[in-house]
């Protein structure tokens, strides 16, 4: 246990400060890219519905845990040091806290230098909707909701697995290091797929059924959690953790999603602000209610306000874990 918590703290400083340079060979680009290999092979083999979409998340997800296992005990048999350092590289790997806060920063020096049309570019570079016809409210929105919602995805929910996978580890007498990043990479591959297949179009609402279903399973929990960890870190922050709650308890089942509006309501009452509204997708435009409606729109100011927030927040979660993982020891 004790190896596993130094593991976590290396990684998750490492992520914060450093980011996840985008590389071919990044765990997460490998996992994509095998995706879409075995996407085409089923399809192409007459299985591009549910049936297809069910094999797609099994072979996936139970070929990468293999392939994790067998290159970390290979490793630690040829020398303890590189087995720990893969498993650190795995860990690091799969948070995402500072490479989504790196890649927002373009965007705010993009408006306080007045270049909307640079802007647009920076946010098309981690949200999905269309990005031509946003105002400035509109990429501040952008920018405050993907930090928002990312906070969970790309952070809290692998750094929940994480800690789920330790814990069974100690009830198991298992390797406390291992159980935890296969955890964190079951997630990490659900949310993968998700990302890849999960749309509610003619093409994939049968066939990327399965990986959407997964994703929110395995954020549920982690969703709901991220209202205690974001009123302590607007505590901290000095922002408006009450207001904050209470927009969230109000707000947070509005979206189709059961998961994604939890961290955005709470944001949003935080702030003051107001959040979603319609919103212009490549294949269509999306109304989606307004979470703190009667707020003002946000600003650059609650860019930066949303960063120091969720900074905030992942450290009181990552704290919390590592006390967690003391008692385990």
């Amino acid at each position: 246990m004790v190896e596993l918590i130094a593991i976590l703290f290396i990684a998750f400083f490492a992520d914060l400060f450093i980011g996840d340079p985008r590389y071919r060979y990044h765990p997460i680009r490998i996992i994509g890219h095998s995706i879409s290999l075995l996407e085409k092979f089923l399809r192409k083999m007459g299985f591009a519905g549910r049936a297809g979409g069910l094999f797609l998340v099994i072979i996936i997800e139970v070929a990468f845990i293999i392939l994790y296992l067998a290159a970390s005990i290979n490793l630690q048999g040829v020398h303890p040091l590189l087995g720990m350092f893969f498993d650190l590289y795995i860990c690091y790997s799969c948070l995402a806290i500072g490479d989504l806060i790196k890649h927002i920063k373009p965007v705010i020096y993009a408006l306080e230098s007045g270049s909307l049309t640079t802007a647009r570019k920076s946010i098309a570079m981690v949200v999905g909707r269309d990005v031509r016809f946003l105002d400035e409210k509109g990429v501040c929105r952008a920018a405050v909701e993907t930090l928002a919602e990312n906070f969970v995805d790309g952070f809290l929910s692998p750094l929940f697995w994480c800690l789920m996978g330790a814990v069974l580890a100690n009830f198991l007498g298992l390797s406390p290091v291992k159980t935890a990043m296969s955890s964190m990479l079951v997630f990490k591959i659900a949310s993968t797929l998700d990302s890849m297949v999960g749309y509610r179009n003619p093409e994939y609402i049968d066939f990327g059924l399965t990986g959407a279903r997964m994703d929110d399973i395995m954020n549920f929990f982690p969703a709901r959690f991220s209202l205690i960890i974001l009123f302590i870190g607007a505590g901290i922050s000095g922002y408006r953790p009450v207001r904050g709650l209470k927009v969230a308890l109000r707000d947070r089942l509005k979206h189709d999603s059961p998961n994604s509006a939890h961290a955005e309501s709470f944001v949003a009452g935080a702030l003051d602000i107001r959040l979603a509204g319609p919103v212009k997708y490549p294949d269509a435009l999306k109304n989606k209610p307004w979470l703190a409606r009667g707020n003002p729109d946000p600003t650059t100011a609650h860019i930066k306000k949303t960063v120091r927030l969720v900074k905030h927040s992942a450290c009181v979660a990552v704290a919390i874990s590592l006390f967690a993982l003391f008692l385990l020891v």
